[in-house]
């Protein structure tokens, strides 16, 4: 049996870091149009507290989603049911949300949503597996509830993903 998804979650990570650092449009617009048509094909999806999280601030990167055609999966009763799961399997998993920066406030739900969708989590989370940690990361619930995760890099490698680079 293959390991291959046939969905992937999004975390909000995947998308700004990419943005912003190594897959930025000016210089590999492919990465984006790719987004768009995995979106299409119903093979990639967001959460809605992720694009809420993206499209907050006005920026090329919340223009880009808003315009991008990806399924944004909102949240609903089986949802909510998978998230009671996630906290309830484990006292630790709360610690996902860090109350007191606003921050992570979509990661329970990017878990939630996977679980009810049955799909892999691609995020660009670490595994924190230092004993002394309050933190817990998206990985962490993950691996603790039996959700399959992946970093970007996984998942371009999953897909075969093949880049092609050329001259003005």
């Amino acid at each position: 049996m293959s390991m291959t998804a046939n969905k992937y979650c999004l975390d909000a990570n995947v998308l700004i870091q990419a943005w912003q650092k190594y897959y930025n449009p000016k210089f590999c617009p492919d990465y984006w149009k790719l987004l768009i048509e995995l979106g299409k094909q119903n093979k990639i999806f967001i959460p809605e507290l992720v694009y809420l999280e993206i499209t907050r601030t006005e920026d090329d990167l919340s223009k880009w989603l808003k315009g991008s055609k990806i399924s944004i999966n909102k949240i609903s009763e089986p949802i909510t049911i998978c998230l009671q799961k996630i906290y309830s399997a484990d006292p630790v998993h709360k610690n996902l949300v860090d109350n007191t920066k606003a921050r992570s406030l979509a990661d329970p739900w990017v878990i939630a949503h996977a679980l009810h969708e049955n799909a892999t989590v691609v995020t660009k989370e670490e595994k924190v597996t230092a004993l002394n940690s309050n933190r817990i990361k998206i990985p962490n619930v993950c691996d603790n509830m039996g959700i399959r995760w992946i970093n970007d890099f996984q998942f371009i490698d999953e897909l075969d993903i093949k880049f092609q680079c050329s001259l003005p």
